[in-house]
């Protein structure tokens, strides 16, 4: 017979991996990852477990699943097991970025946001279609979104809609939605109308539109009232000019009634001028969360203030957002704002199997907003493994 000692080997990622004698086992499952915490949102599942896979999809959630029942087993002892994340904010036209980056962080569904438009998404295409994980596009309304600069609505005549509805529906299934963004630096005084052309293009095929908010020339009031069930607002928490607080720090009346009629708020953090501590601090205090955290990550994000969407939502740790909470906004409430995204962000038996296992650590730990101040958290997240339809891929 053979013993344990014999059944097991350890390797040198520190995975267990399980040998089988050939006829004497046949493993039930490809993978277990074993004892970990498995926080899925969408669920309410908050509990330590093992979760076993096979086929590529989620095939159980339970204690003490025996070891020999597997291919391999990745020990997430003392880590996070959850649904691999979603990021819906994301720009990898920058060369410096690339999506096995991201998968690398626990990203196996990302969101390109904008980066593109009509006359020159088709490069950005091939980019999300041999990605090695799941990538789709809101295309930029301006014909070349920012492959010329970061103006691209200051001549809002590149705003084409009749070439970004061929676009979309050359490529619906990669296409996933309309991007404008709308800050004085990108769009002047043509706020309110790139919305519009936004609208002509999103609204006969029915997708969503994301806008890109934070020094508007309109108030942000005037923005949302253009918006339908599904749009997002990205940079919520950006500061004044036109932000989403009135000048006693209270969120306008007008961001809660959007909000009630089911447009959804994005956290974005990107690198310039998006968000601040204290509008954050504000806004959570009075109730108002991000629907989803999103990274806003570029090749410069790599390396400055971003760096991945695990440090990002390690920001919101320390402000105080619980990690479940934390962990929805990436997972099971990314995949409600990208419709294409619905079967994704949860570890449901049948689902297919995208995992994230991370390290919550703790020390002292600095963070930035946009502004250059910074705060120390006690808790960063870090990425341990990750697996992709069933395959453990970092």
């Amino acid at each position: 017979m053979l013993t344990r000692r014999q059944l097991l080997r350890v390797s040198a990622a520190g995975s267990v991996v399980v040998t089988r004698a050939p006829h004497l086992l046949a493993a039930q499952y490809d993978l277990i990852i074993k004892g970990g915490r498995v926080l899925d949102p969408s669920q309410r599942v908050d509990r330590v477990a093992d979760v076993a896979i096979g086929a590529g999809k989620i095939a159980a959630i339970q204690s003490n699943i025996p070891p020999y029942t597997a291919a391999e087993i990745i020990d997430a002892s003392e880590k996070l097991v959850t649904p691999g994340l979603i990021d819906i904010h994301a720009h990898i036209a920058d060369k410096e970025l690339t999506p096995a980056h991201c998968l690398s962080t626990g990203v196996t569904s990302l969101v390109d946001a904008g980066s593109r438009g009509a006359e020159n998404v088709d490069e950005l295409l091939k980019s999300a279609q041999n990605a090695p994980n799941r990538v789709r596009i809101l295309l930029n309304i301006s014909e070349r979104g920012l492959a010329d600069g970061a103006t691209e609505l200051l001549d809002i005549e590149k705003a084409n809609v009749p070439a970004a509805r061929r676009a979309v529906e050359r490529s619906r299934d990669w296409i996933v939605g309309i991007k404008a963004r709308l800050s004085r630096s990108a769009a002047g005084e043509h706020d309110l109308e790139a919305v519009r052309h936004a609208r002509q293009v999103a609204d006969p095929l029915k997708i969503p539109i994301m806008v890109h908010v934070g020094d508007t020339a309109s108030p942000l009031p005037e923005i949302l009232a253009l918006l339908r069930r599904g749009d997002i607002v990205t940079h919520m928490y950006a500061p004044a000019p036109h932000g989403m607080l009135d000048d006693n720090g209270r969120v306008l009346p007008q961001v809660l009634e959007a909000r009630h009629r089911g447009i959804l708020f994005d956290f974005g953090n990107g690198r310039t001028a998006h968000w601040t501590w204290d509008v954050a601090e504000r806004a959570m205090q009075q109730g108002f969360l991000p629907d989803t955290i999103s990274s806003d990550i570029t090749g410069a994000g790599l390396t400055d203030q971003v760096l991945n969407l695990p440090n990002v939502m390690s920001k919101f740790l320390l402000l105080g957002m619980p990690v479940d909470q934390v962990i929805a906004r990436v997972t099971s409430n990314a995949a409600h704002a990208i419709p294409e995204y619905k079967s994704y962000g949860t570890l449901r038996i049948g689902a297919a199997a995208d995992v994230a296992v991370f390290e919550l650590k703790e020390s002292n730990f600095e963070f930035a907003d946009n502004y250059g101040h910074k705060r120390t958290g006690r808790r960063k997240l870090f990425p341990y493994a990750v697996v992709m339809g069933g395959k453990k891929v970092a």
